[in-house]
This record gives C-alpha cells, structure tokens and sequence, in this order.
C-alpha cells in the first residue's frame, strides 16, 4: 500500500506493508484524511516523530470483530488507552500514561491506503454528513472540549484568537452554543477585556496576547500546541487572578452530532485536495499562510 512517510522534516510517499489488526482492532480503508496543525509540527520536531502521521480521518471498515461495523464509514478517536489504569477506570483515557496516539506517538497514522484503530475508538458517521465534512470531526470535538471543561453561559462573550482551522471551528461550536464570540486574526488590533479568552493561534506570542485580553477573574482556553518553549510573563496572571485552562482532545458525539444538525459549515475550510502520492505538495500547501484545511485522498 501507498504511505507517507515523515522523517526529519522530510515528507516521502512509500510501499508499506497492509498492517494486520490485532484483536480488537479494524483494518480501515482511507476515504479522506485532513493536515492539521499538528502534523506540520511534527514535521517541524515535535514528538521527535518519526513514521506515518495523520489522525483527521473518515474511513470504510474492510475488517473487523464486529460485523456491524463493516462497510460502514467511520471517524476515531485518536487515543488508544489501555483500560485498566485509574485514569481509564475513572473515564479519563485520554491521560491514560500507557496511551499511545494516532499518528502522534506509537501508533501509525491515516496517510495510508489502509490503517487500524480498536473498535472502541470507532464512530460510525450518519449517511446524513458528507465525508468532506466527517473529516473535521476529530477538531470539532476538541472545540466542544471547551464546553465540556469550563461552563459558560449562553449568551456571554467569548474572544478567540486565531483564524486558523481550529479557531474557525471553535467560533462556530461556541455560536451554536449561544455565545457572543469576537474573532480575532493575528493582524487585527487586540482591544477590550473579556471572561472568556480561547487561544488557538498556533504560535508562541499568542498567549502573550491572549492573557492580555483576559480581564481579571478571567478564563484563558489554551488550545494551541507549539514545539519548543513558550515564554509567559505569569505576573499578569498573578495579579488579575486569572485561571489558566489546558485543553486539548474532545468527545467525538458532540462533534458529530452538531455536523448532523447542519450547525458546522466546512466547505468554505477546505483550501485543496492532494492524493496521496503528491503529499510532499500537500505538505507544503498546507504549511503556506492563509491556507486553511488540505485533505489527502487514496
């Protein structure tokens, strides 16, 4: 089968072997993958990665335990837990310190032909979602993460930073839930004070400039994921008592259900489509400033 490659820095296209599941698990054939943030940092370091990246995915079950599923499209979450530690009995599997991560760490990823991911971690899409549209599901739910972690009410205003794929998405969950949301792209003017702040700039001085708009007493989401050290002057943090919120992964149920109900628009995301076989290029699109999603197609 076709895969890409990521190894230092250097995107390639090779012949891999189809890997063969092992129990509980499926063998899920590509229908459409996205290029996040994510990857282009491990393209540039993070994780010290090296193998078949990718996590943003909609495929067709070939095999599986469950006959139920084959055929059937699905998205996944991307931790495989182990299931019998405390953070696994306590639902927290996404901290389980056994987990390995799609495409991230131990587990090869979904630029292939062919993949596999436990049962456990499948969803099957409603026949009512495009696959353009399923592939956005894994960043969706880490936009409905927020509401998962801190309560904010209907109708309050929120600021997100960052106009990428993630801060986009991450507007429209928090519209639908009925906040008043301000936008803010790296080349607008930071003004105003707000309870509710989302970082999702994807770089080190957005955080600077998120505390900033965070007035006191306020919540801060950090979304962004940068590789290397993010300097923070904590004195502002201090003195306006603001609390400080990590988020990362999200359910996928939430996700899927708000692209059901229409409530996620997408198609305006999608900045190209490469096949596999021309990764390097899509790599490279992707990197480009501006660019929103790239998908990746057998």
């Amino acid at each position: 089968m076709l895969a890409v490659w990521l190894n230092n820095g250097r995107v390639s296209v090779e012949k891999r072997p189809k890997p063969r599941p092992r129990a509980g698990h499926a063998l899920i054939r590509l229908l459409s993958a996205g290029i996040c943030n994510t990857d282009l940092e491990l393209q540039r370091g993070y994780y010290g990665f090296s193998g078949i990246p990718g996590h943003e995915f909609v495929g067709e079950v070939v095999a599986s335990p469950e006959p139920k599923l084959l055929g059937r499209r699905v998205v996944g979450e991307i931790n495989l837990d182990c299931g019998r530690c405390e953070w696994c009995r306590r639902g927290l599997g996404r901290h389980c310190p056994h987990r390995t991560t799609l495409g991230i760490v131990k587990h090869p990823g979904v630029f292939a032909e062919y993949f596999t991911l436990p049962v456990r971690n499948l969803f099957v899409v409603s026949d009512r979602v495009p696959t353009e549209a399923a592939v956005f599901t894994e960043p969706i739910a880490a936009a409905c993460e927020i509401l998962e972690q801190v309560r904010i009410p209907k109708g309050d205003r929120v600021a997100v930073l960052g106009g990428g794929k993630l801060g986009l998405l991450i507007v429209q969950v928090l519209r639908a839930h009925g906040c008043q949301v301000r936008l803010f792209r790296r080349e607008d003017e930071k003004s105003g004070r707000y309870r509710w702040v989302v970082e999702a700039t994807g770089t080190a001085d957005g955080l600077r400039q998120a505390v900033a708009l965070t007035e006191p007493r306020g919540t801060l989401i950090l979304k962004s994921t940068v590789h290397g050290e993010v300097p923070l002057d904590t004195a502002a943090v201090v003195v306006n008592e603001i609390t400080l919120v990590g988020s990362r992964c999200g359910l996928f149920p939430a996700a899927l259900r708000l692209l059901r109900q229409g409530k996620i628009r997408t198609d305006d995301m999608i900045s190209a489509r490469y096949p596999l076989a021309e990764a390097p290029a899509a790599f490279e699109k992707a990197a480009h400033k501006g660019v929103l999603k790239v998908l990746l197609v057998p």
